[in-house]
């Protein structure tokens, strides 16, 4: 008597590997870690250009009100020394996923920011200064130049938070542990609530 071939049962691993390989071709977001990744890369050289445009600004601006009174000097002192502290701090090859580098960067900038703010507010003592064409320029360039920072800083923060998100939940965090072990949460930083809001230089010339 003739008898009909055993069926054969697929192994384990060979169920997996073929389950896996659906899943792939299914679109369930095996690629979205790298993507995400490089999304939020890009959004940070957004950020880092346009707070090197602020700082590229600053020794002209400081050189066009140079007209302060003695007392109000201060103001430019405090810009200079804090550009030259933003423009000295390190910015290591792990800043995106070192908190503690991402602080001290950003601390930087917020002390220059402060500064830029408060010098900005003396020149509206002196209307000759703020009248001048000079300064005109530099106010066009500097206002464009803040509303930039904010919406860099803005689409990176959603960039992170999308890529963070990813790789702790699920299935993300199944792609992360099978094929990016690699993959780190990114650090990123609090705007205050008042800095949330596109900023908007008043220099006294709006009606």
């Amino acid at each position: 008597m003739i008898r009909a071939p055993a069926l054969r049962i697929p192994h384990p691993l060979a169920l997996l590997a073929v389950a896996f390989a659906a899943l792939s071709l299914g679109g369930c977001g095996v690629n979205n870690i790298p993507t995400y990744e490089q999304s939020a890369k890009a959004a940070w050289s957004e950020v880092l250009s346009q707070y090197k445009r602020r700082s590229d600004l600053i020794p002209n601006l400081v050189e066009t009100v140079k007209g302060f009174a003695d007392q109000e000097r201060k103001v430019l002192t405090d810009v200079t020394e804090a550009r030259a502290k933003a423009v000295s701090v390190q910015v290591p090859a792990d800043i995106l996923t070192n908190p503690d580098a991402m602080k001290k960067f950003q601390d930087a900038q917020n002390t220059l920011g402060g500064a830029l703010r408060q010098l900005l507010a003396v020149v509206e003592r002196y209307p000759d200064i703020k009248s001048g064409q000079n300064f005109l320029a530099l106010q066009s360039q500097i206002e464009g130049t803040e509303n930039r920072i904010a919406i860099a800083r803005r689409d990176y923060i959603q960039a992170v938070r999308q890529y963070n998100t990813e790789i702790t939940t699920f299935p993300g965090r199944l792609w992360k542990t099978v094929l990016y072990p690699s993959a780190q949460e990114m650090a990123t930083f609090d705007i205050p609530a008042e800095e949330q809001k596109t900023p908007k230089v008043d220099f006294g010339t709006s009606k």
